[in-house]
């Protein structure tokens, strides 16, 4: 799971608005959930699309 996974996607427009884009991506690229879904809380990201992303995440996890 990587960037291209999340291009134009409502989660990427609300972590730049608080400039975590890059904080963000990094979770993403360590499998770190527990800081990928803190900042998309902190983003104001509703629940059901913080769960489809961790259920992408868990999907993903060891492929990359």
């Amino acid at each position: 799971m990587d960037e291209k996974d999340f291009e134009g996607s409502l989660v990427l427009e609300r972590l730049a608005e608080i400039g975590k884009v890059e904080d963000f991506l990094d979770a993403i690229g360590a499998d770190d959930v527990e800081r990928a879904v803190s900042l998309m809380k902190r983003a104001k990201v509703d629940r059901a699309t913080i769960s489809v992303v961790v259920k992408k995440m868990q999907e993903t996890d060891g492929e990359h």
